[in-house]
């Protein structure tokens, strides 16, 4: 590298479903140049590849037995991101309601969630320029000493709203129930919570276009960098 180049910067963005964290993340990653790592596809990843295999996923030492088997990789680049398991591309599938509906229970296993972090943590370690991470336990668990740390917020009722509006056809009052139950679930495990860091900024995003929010926080990396 040569002198005078930016050194890598790590970006956490946590926050809960329906926030914009993907769309912000992807294009903040794009705009500055950095690697990206969608985390949530992670954990659907594996979900996905426990209910293909019949795993039982009431059953947590089964799925605790099993975490080590797939193979997970993850393409980082921000335009055109990729998840495989075991070299079949699941980008599609792993957005099913049949891996949504499980996913939390998946990801509360201490085996599952030890697994996914030490792929993680390996990822934004070997981000040359750096990375953008999104996921829920970033900024707390994952990553905790990432330069720059992000908490998205926003009202259940937006949130909802946005998550209907990409889940074609989807009823408003359901898919917000379901927003609530999935962040009481991941806010209450008691592996890796989804929680704010207490060095992170909170953006709450229930007013602000996602064009606002993306310029918001490359503000705050480009502030980042330049303070290094």
């Amino acid at each position: 590298m040569e002198n005078g180049a930016a050194k890598p910067v790590i970006v956490a963005i946590d926050g809960p479903s329906g926030t914009g964290k993907s769309s912000t993340s992807k294009a903040v990653a794009a705009q500055l140049g950095l690697s990206y790592l969608d985390t949530g596809a992670q954990y659907r990843a594996i979900t996905w590849w426990m209910v293909t295999n019949g795993i039982d996923i009431a059953d947590p030492s089964s799925i605790a037995a099993a975490a080590g088997k797939p193979e997970i990789l993850s393409g980082t680049d921000p335009t055109g991101p990729t998840i495989t398991v075991d070299g079949v591309d699941v980008a599609g599938p792993i957005r099913e309601q049949d891996v949504t509906s499980k996913v939390s229970a998946v990801s509360a296993v201490p085996e599952v969630r030890a697994r996914i972090t030490e792929l993680q943590r390996a990822i934004a370690a070997s981000a040359v320029t750096g990375i953008v991470v999104e996921g829920r336990d970033i900024g707390t668990t994952v990553l905790p000493d990432a330069d720059l740390k992000i908490f998205l917020t926003a009202s259940a009722e937006a949130r909802a709203a946005r998550r209907s509006g990409e889940l074609k056809g989807a009823d408003l009052h359901t898919t917000r129930e379901a927003l609530i139950q999935r962040d009481a679930a991941d806010s209450s495990r008691k592996t890796s919570p989804l929680a704010k860091a207490d060095d992170a900024v909170e953006v709450d995003t229930t007013d602000l276009t996602l064009q606002q929010v993306i310029e918001c926080v490359v503000t705050l990396v480009e502030e980042k960098r330049a303070g290094k």
